[in-house]
């Protein structure tokens, strides 16, 4: 099963790239030649500054990943899943 990864705001999606990148031994330039821009639009999306959608997917493709639209709110196996992981369920 692939390992999903949630964010709500640009912070923590660019956290998210940045270790998805790491976690590929690329460095931001790799990254950025790969997409074709400037290694400092790397460095901004990784720290969730505004950069193009279409650099987002870019570098999204770069790095093998894609995004999928969810739904924010919990349902009902969510609440159950997210208890048995504190220990509560």
């Amino acid at each position: 099963m692939d390992r999903i990864l949630r964010a709500q705001d640009s912070r923590t999606f660019g956290r998210m790239l940045r270790d998805e990148r790491k976690a590929l031994g690329k460095s931001q330039d790799d990254v950025a030649a790969a997409v074709g821009t400037r290694r400092q639009t790397i460095a901004d999306l990784e720290h969730g500054k505004n950069v193009g959608s279409h650099t987002v997917f870019a570098v999204l493709a770069a790095i093998g990943k894609m995004v999928a639209i969810t739904d924010a709110r919990p349902d009902l196996e969510m609440i159950r899943a997210m208890l048995e992981e504190s220990g509560n369920g």
